[in-house]
């Protein structure tokens, strides 16, 4: 079969054609994929940042087609189904999760073995190709949204200022929590990102304002950070209302002093990690409710995924990439 492989750190993506067919575990069950999308998780696994087990076949964004539930989506953190994480139907932050494209091999192929079918939501009449992001960069920010509900959603009845969020990193999860907030609350956003491009995306997809980060954004009930650099953390402490909820999701490896008088009085802050499966499920029913939540994609054939790495990488993306391994 077709296949893209990931054969050690800092190499080149080889994209096969004989690549052997993936092995169904017992229990599990196989898919033909549809389509995979591209995501900076997989530059992480190519640059060494995790001790994925190279070489591996890519991949953890993946529609595809199940011989018995047709066209699903795959949950692609894979747990213990032992642990207290897992009992509570927080699979992607067990301590010894498999994900698939990240430790297993995923959905960069033309067919992918899955340990069990339970991890396979159906699509029904969902775009697999448009949806694919949902997997992973979707879900993550659906997940950081998430979190700052119930904060959006209790200031909109109450007294003072009205609802506000913040999106630190107008990318492409940035520009997902942009249109996730505005579908699911009456909350005012702003965005805050260097590049002036994609202020303007932020603008394009539901932002009621945006700016850099050296300019003044203002107070905000919810600030999500998409960076997770030191200078965007303390930007988002100092943005936070107090009884605020911060959540970082980014992977720069930032820090801020905490404790009392440092921050907001009582202001949460959390890391937030990929999403659940039943949040999953929720996120699928809203792509159906409000279809303008998905965004736009770009497909490019499987052979092409090298390319799609290195534009990537270099920042030339103005939507989500999705692989088509009939291509």
């Amino acid at each position: 079969m077709k296949a893209v492989v990931c054969d050690g750190v800092g190499a080149n993506l080889r994209f096969a054609t004989d690549h052997p067919e993936p092995v169904v575990p017992e229990g599990g069950t196989l898919i033909e994929v549809t389509a995979c999308g591209v995501c900076h998780s997989d530059l992480h696994v190519v640059d060494g940042d995790f001790p994925s087990p190279l070489p591996m076949v890519l991949g953890h964004e993946v529609t595809g087609v199940h011989d018995r539930l047709g066209a699903v989506m795959l949950y692609a953190p894979w747990g213990c189904r032992a642990c207290a994480q897992c009992a509570d139907g927080l699979e992607q932050i067990c301590p010894d999760a498999t994900e698939a494209g990240l430790f297993a091999d995923g959905g960069y192929a033309q067919r992918m073995a899955v340990p069990d079918e339970a991890y396979l939501a159906p699509l029904d009449g969902l775009d697999p190709f448009a949806v694919a992001p949902l997997a992973c960069g979707g879900l993550t920010a659906y997940r950081a949204v998430d979190h700052g509900l119930d904060v959006l959603r209790a200031r909109s009845t109450g007294r003072g200022e009205p609802p506000r969020a913040m999106v630190i990193g107008a990318g492409g999860l940035g520009q997902y929590a942009i249109r996730y907030i505005r579908a699911l609350t009456d909350a005012e956003v702003v965005a805050v990102d260097l590049d002036p491009a994609k202020q303007a995306n932020a603008l394009e997809v539901g932002a009621h304002a945006s700016c850099g980060p050296d300019d003044d954004p203002g107070a905000a009930d919810v600030v999500l950070d998409f960076l997770g650099a030191e200078s965007t953390l303390a930007l988002a402490a100092s943005s936070v209302r107090r009884r605020g909820l911060v959540a970082v999701v980014g992977l720069f490896g930032g820090r801020i002093p905490f404790g009392l008088g440092a921050v907001p009085h009582e202001a949460h802050f959390l890391s937030s990690f990929w999403g659940s499966q039943a949040q999953m499920d929720e996120l699928l029913d809203l792509a159906r409710r409000e279809p303008a939540v998905v965004g736009t994609v770009e497909v490019v054939g499987l052979s092409e995924a090298q390319w799609a790495h290195e534009r990537l990488r270099a920042g030339d993306v103005s939507s989500r990439l999705v692989l088509d391994p009939r291509g």
